[in-house]
């Protein structure tokens, strides 16, 4: 799909700012999503990657700015309001997290119990549903997070973010912890669901690998604001100290080198 030629933004984040006491994380922060790309959001320790993830997903309150999504400012709404608007969004969480206490079946049917009404036996029909799609086995689904390896439970928490065929999906860090060939798997489900289901994807992210291998764009968070974004490509172009360290280091050539290998 070519997304820059269409132009259909999905999310649109203007003149933001987050605060944790005096600790300005965000502002003036400007941000547009297209709708069925790949963005990756990446940014120095501290840069408020997940900060910003959060927030447009109502889990942290903004002190200033607006935030639309599907074209809706979500910050002017009710929660009552902005309920059907969050169902048409999932999100996955560093390492799943995932319901303890809860298989892996009865988590991604949490939020078909907390928005739908429908009969136990097609719940358990959609969540082996949801269970294949991640290429999980049909015997993950009775079992408990702690059975599962690191990189099941983050594919486990990736079924629990499509359990309401959601039109964006937040993924923070999604590789993180995994090692080289589980972190290059998973990006390959990510691609794969997001042509199949033209999914809109937000990642946040501080693995180059997945940059190169399925990012439409790239946003770089740093001075409490989008810096720049656009391409790989583009990035290698910028001069901002940060962007150049992290774009032509020695991990981004190997990284620049398996993708074009």
């Amino acid at each position: 799909m070519d997304i820059g030629s269409k132009k259909d933004v999905i999310i649109s984040v203007r003149n933001l700012r987050n605060q944790f006491g005096d600790h300005v994380v965000h502002n003036h922060l400007d941000l547009d999503v297209y709708r069925g790309e790949v963005i990756g959001i990446v940014g120095g320790s501290g840069s408020g990657k997940s900060v910003l993830l959060r927030t447009i997903v109502n889990l942290n309150k903004a002190r200033m700015g607006t935030l639309e999504v599907f074209g809706q400012d979500l910050t002017k709404l009710t929660p009552q309001e902005r309920a059907p608007y969050e169902q048409r969004w999932g999100v996955l969480f560093q390492d799943g997290a995932l319901f303890s206490s809860l298989t892996v079946a009865q988590n991604i049917q949490a939020p078909m119990r907390e928005h739908l009404d429908l009969p136990q036996q097609l719940m358990d029909e959609l969540a082996a549903l949801k269970i294949r799609m991640v290429g999980l086995s049909s015997e993950a689904g009775p079992k408990y997070p702690f059975e599962l390896s690191g990189g099941m439970r983050k594919r486990a928490g990736l079924a629990r973010a499509l359990a309401l065929d959601p039109e964006i999906v937040f993924l923070d860090e999604p590789t993180a912890g995994l090692d080289p060939i589980g972190a290059a798997a998973f990006d390959e489900l990510i691609k794969r669901l997001q042509q199949t289901l033209g999914l809109t994807v937000f990642m946040v992210t501080h693995d180059l690998d997945s940059l190169y291998a399925i990012c439409d764009r790239v946003a770089v968070l740093a001075d409490q604001r989008v810096i720049a974004i656009g391409t790989v490509d583009d990035m290698l172009r910028e001069s901002h100290p940060w962007i150049r360290e992290y774009f032509h280091g020695p991990r981004a050539r190997a990284a620049s080198a398996s993708a074009h290998g």
